[in-house]
């Protein structure tokens, strides 16, 4: 299989936050792939059954469990493994869940990140940091065109805040002591921000996600019940914005600071789709007879459009989607289906994986 980051991970030592939670184990299986060396930072995997432990990934990695804000047991686990990148992902994810617990949510998703940053500042073998954060970062206007990564940030909920929060944490990090002008002399840090739409796959069993709670409906025989059928989002694979988050630490680590900055990972604005069209979709593809109905119960607030303008990515990161909504949606369910017919996806994460990598060497290669 061809390598579209020309073996860049291969003995590569990187560090990676989150590492249990869904897109976090999907990060990890395709760093094994390339070859890295991994070791993960994070808590117990966040729902049962979970990707992390239906992929058996403590087998192949050094593997940590411990609080992100714990900054004394993160710097320790960071300068002993003595990572080149560091790829951060551990958060408190979930808008409602930011709603019942808004203290613990910026608490991980701030002082969590400070913790990281501090580590890294600690640890001499950091040269490339990819910090992740959300689309939900931007001051929503519902505009019909896409937020650009200069548009002004907010958060009206404290999810969306605290992310907010990280990003401009991120900036005064690079100003103050990773600053390009010092690079090479007082650090050799490059530290970056990626920001990323609803991203879907198999593996994902978080309460409050749209797909996840369609699968569970569907094994307990319910209609899916949805909020909001009509909103907007901008909807990709899991391995879309993993693709742009390998891609840019590749060249951070490779040309320093010039892309030290924040980047959007959005899908084309054709996938840029209603709920209801996801769900109706996803379904049809199940093969599924019952329905959805609209979950007329008291709703939290929900932005009703939202898009990313991924411009930038795709003009110097040289990143673009790969795979259209109707094929990420057939490959989630192919997942799903597998897991639930008692027979081990491992193997079918490993295609999907390279069945990704293919579409972007032969992109390549063209």
């Amino acid at each position: 299989m061809s390598d579209p980051f020309h073996n860049f991970y291969r003995d590569r030592r990187v560090f990676v936050t989150g590492h249990t939670g869904f897109k976090g184990s999907w990060l990890t299986q395709w760093l094994l792939e390339l070859g890295a060396q991994i070791r993960g930072y994070s808590l117990l995997a966040p729902s049962e059954p979970s990707l992390f432990a239906v992929l058996r990934l403590e087998r192949d990695i050094d593997s940590v469990i411990a609080d992100i804000r714990d900054g004394e047991r993160i710097r320790k686990a960071m300068n002993e493994f003595k990572p080149e990148v560091v790829f951060h992902l551990a958060a408190q994810p979930l808008v409602r869940v930011s709603y019942e617990e808004p203290r613990l949510t910026y608490e991980t998703n701030v002082i969590g990140t400070l913790s990281v940053y501090e580590a890294v500042r600690s640890c001499e073998s950091v040269r490339a940091v990819v910090s992740v954060t959300t689309d939900k970062c931007y001051e929503n206007q519902e505009w019909l065109w896409g937020y650009r990564e200069d548009d002004l940030l907010g958060g009206y909920d404290p999810y969306s805040s605290s992310k907010a929060c990280a990003e401009l944490m991120t900036r005064a990090y690079r100003n103050s002591f990773f600053n390009p002008r010092s690079y090479g002399h007082s650090h050799r840090v490059a530290i970056a921000t990626a920001r990323a739409g609803n991203v879907i796959g198999g593996g994902d069993w978080a309460k409050d996600r749209l797909l996840p709670d369609a699968v569970r409906s569907i094994m307990a025989d319910e209609p899916v019940r949805i909020r909001n059928p009509k909103a907007i989002r901008p909807w990709q694979h899991v391995l879309e914005p993993l693709s742009g988050y390998l891609r840019l630490a590749e060249i951070l680590l490779r040309d320093g600071t010039g892309f030290g900055d924040a980047w959007n990972f959005g899908p084309d604005e054709s996938d840029c789709i209603s709920v209801e069209h996801v769900v109706s979709s996803f379904l049809q593809l199940w093969q599924r007879t019952k329905g959805y109905l609209a979950d007329g119960s008291e709703q939290l607030h929900e932005a009703g459009y939202l898009r990313l303008d991924s411009s930038r990515a795709r003009q110097l990161l040289q990143w673009k989607p790969r795979w259209k909504i109707e094929e990420a949606i057939v490959r989630t369910v192919d997942w799903y289906k597998t897991f639930y017919k008692a027979e081990d996806p491992g193997d079918l994460t490993r295609t999907q994986i390279h069945s990704y990598e293919s579409a972007m060497t032969q992109e390549i290669a063209g």
